[in-house]
């Protein structure tokens, strides 16, 4: 990063608007706005998504979170125009930012998870101790990153994110092909969880994950701490 330059932050969100039970789903609507709002004054952001352009958000976020920075989310030209012109994973080249930033909704579990060329950008990422961040199912898009000796990123590491108890609260488990926390456990993280629905964030290294909705504006919290070390 050059000297006195604003550090740049690339949101990858889900192309997924589809569960596998065939309900709406995409994007988190909070977890994308309360972190954008506290980094944007300080970094210049890009927005992509598998497939570009318009990524899906979360129908039922947006009717359940009216709170300021969620509204003013959705109706920001400027967050309009990062929208409407999302780039595609393709045109993604990790040495172009400082940081990567994965807002959940149970989309990323559908497709970034299982997406190989998201798997190399955010392996890309941590491998070059860049920020690598995620927020409630966000993590479920780092399960298949690994460090330079071909480790996933979560072995020996601390983590969290959407529990499973919070999947069996919504009602939601049969929404998405795996269940996050079983998963980060399976990949060797120290998972820890707060009580459902309570703020979680976990920093290890340059891995920084939430657990949840209201872990999302604390996340983007670190993520600026991180950047500004």
């Amino acid at each position: 990063m050059a000297p006195n330059a604003k550090p740049r932050i690339l949101f990858i969100f889900t192309s997924a608007g589809e569960n596998l039970q065939g309900g709406q789903t995409g994007w988190y609507l909070p977890e994308a706005a309360h972190p954008y709002y506290v980094l944007a004054p300080h970094a210049d952001i890009d927005f992509a998504a598998p497939k570009g352009p318009n990524p899906p958000v979360d129908e039922s976020s947006v009717k359940t979170f009216t709170d300021d920075e969620s509204v003013k989310f959705l109706q920001d030209p400027t967050v309009k125009a990062k929208l409407s012109g999302a780039k595609k994973l393709t045109e993604i080249n990790p040495e172009d930012y400082d940081a990567v930033f994965y807002p959940g909704g149970h989309g990323p579990v559908i497709d970034l998870a299982s997406d190989p060329l998201n798997a190399k950008i955010a392996s890309e990422f941590f491998r070059a101790g860049k920020v690598t961040s995620a927020v409630c199912h966000g993590p479920a898009a780092l399960v298949g990153a690994t460090d330079s000796q071909g480790k996933s990123i979560f072995e020996g590491r601390s983590a969290t994110g959407f529990s499973n108890e919070e999947e069996g609260i919504a009602q939601a488990k049969l929404w998405v092909p795996f269940l996050l926390e079983d998963r980060l456990r399976s990949l060797g993280a120290s998972y820890e969880k707060a009580e459902a629905w309570g703020p979680k964030v976990i920093v290890s290294g340059n891995l920084i994950t939430g657990q949840n909705p209201a872990s999302a504006k604390p996340v983007g919290e670190e993520i600026l701490k991180a950047l500004n070390a």
